[in-house]
């Protein structure tokens, strides 16, 4: 039991590390450091575009390898090398970060992707030991909790990031920019800290050597093909995975999007950066919250809730105006974002076979990176066609709306029962209804 415990803890602690890299990197510091320091002396526009281009290759780029690492990841029963191995890819992209200068926005697109697949591919591995170190409820509690501490992790470290910028003389450091490269060097060195934990108490599951006669990426890409085959005896959770591909779009997309948003409708940027705190600091409580509310009303019940949640938010940005407006709408997002997120994981988890961990979740990778796609490109294409961002934030409910009908349909009871018979455990755990 005391090894389970500390196993859980390490699980957990590796959110709290590596939650920092999406909070001062991906969200709040290198964007403003890029426009302002690393793309100094191109077009703003040009420099809002090679972000943009940053970003999407990066996403492609992982969508593409997530299903692909996660069959490797099964075969070779080396989720833990491949986690160590992205997660130095990440942790290292972090601190070069502090060495990019005015006008090296190549040198700073280069790391933004190479951080963002160590990031996402070290996720995908990281996910897929949730279900071999808790079972049925208790992987509700744990992933909620995964990301409760992920929230507080990058939460801390991007105060402390946006004080050491705001108050650099503090510090005894010169100016803004010095201090936004030394933040992005304590990300790395942050996510290595909390890292270690995991690595020397997490186990991984032992399984029967399988002779390969085939190179991995080779068995990688035949898996894809063969898990998509495999996804038709799951029916529960093929409808769950579209539903998720569906609402967690529209999630995807206020959190990349309402920055811009904020700022086309005259928001500040202090208080951009406050709404993103408040966002991170709300969503502390609240996902530990919904943890508890799926153990009363079960997950799905609980899931639903926020995605009726969303529906509200999307209205509400609408109709925002002012900087208190954009504040109520962080402590929404923040009430009902990380409980969403670890829901999702956990019910995702129960109904994946025991034999195809990693191969599963990798599917489940590549569904919510290319929901990064889909949600920003319909903001943008409304918002172009009728000259209106509101317009553009409020088409974000069609994703809601459709995830909520799919839910609405997947049985999570059945879905578990058919996922211990094609592994052979059916009958050895309890299934309570969900």
């Amino acid at each position: 039991m005391e090894g389970h415990k500390k196993t859980r803890l390490s699980w957990v602690l590796y959110d709290f590390g590596n939650s920092a890299f999406a909070t001062t990197i991906m969200a709040a510091v290198l964007p403003v450091f890029y426009y302002d320091v690393a793309a100094a002396g191109l077009d703003e526009n040009l420099a809002a575009s090679y972000w943009g281009y940053s970003q999407s290759i990066a996403v492609l780029i992982v969508a593409i390898m997530a299903p692909i690492l996660g069959a490797i990841s099964d075969y070779s029963a080396a989720k833990k090398k491949f986690l160590r191995f992205f997660t130095y890819m990440g942790i290292i992209a972090s601190i070069l970060l502090a060495f990019v200068g005015e006008g090296d926005y190549i040198f700073a697109s280069i790391l933004l992707i190479v951080g963002t697949i160590g990031f996402s591919g070290g996720n995908v591995f990281y996910d897929a030991f949730l279900p071999e170190i808790a079972e049925g409820e208790e992987m509700d509690k744990l992933s909620a909790d995964g990301f409760a501490w992920g929230y507080i992790g990058g939460g801390i470290l991007l105060a402390i990031n946006i004080l050491m910028i705001l108050k650099h003389d503090w510090f005894g450091i010169p100016n803004a920019s010095v201090a936004s490269q030394l933040s992005f060097a304590s990300v790395g060195v942050w996510w290595f800290i909390f890292s270690i934990p995991l690595f020397r108490n997490i186990k991984e599951e032992k399984k029967t050597a399988v002779k390969r006669e085939k190179s991995y990426v080779s068995i990688g890409f035949s898996r894809v093909a063969t898990t998509f085959k495999a996804l038709k005896q799951y029916k529960q959770l093929l409808i769950f995975l579209l539903a998720f591909w569906m609402y967690n779009d529209g999630i995807s997309t206020i959190i990349k999007m309402a920055t811009i948003y904020g700022r086309d409708i005259g928001i500040d940027g202090n208080s951009l950066i406050a709404a993103l705190l408040i966002t991170q600091f709300v969503g502390i409580p609240c996902t530990f919250f919904f943890g508890w509310l799926a153990k009363k009303i079960t997950a799905k019940k609980a899931l639903l809730i926020t995605l009726y949640a969303y529906v509200g938010i999307v209205i509400l940005g609408y109709f925002m105006s002012a900087a208190l407006h954009f504040y109520l709408l962080a402590i929404c997002v923040g009430v009902v974002q990380g409980g969403a997120q670890s829901l999702s994981r956990s019910i995702f988890g129960r109904m994946v076979p025991d034999n195809k961990h990693a191969e599963f979740f990798g599917f489940y990778g590549i569904s919510s990176k290319f929901a990064a796609i889909f949600g920003p490109f319909l903001f943008a294409l409304v918002g172009q066609l009728t000259g209106s961002s509101r317009l553009g934030i409020v088409s974000l409910v069609v994703f809601f709306i459709g995830g909520i009908i799919l839910l609405r349909f997947v049985d999570i009871d059945k879905g578990v029962r058919d996922a211990k018979r094609q592994t052979g455990t059916e009958g050895k755990v309890e299934i309570k209804p969900q």
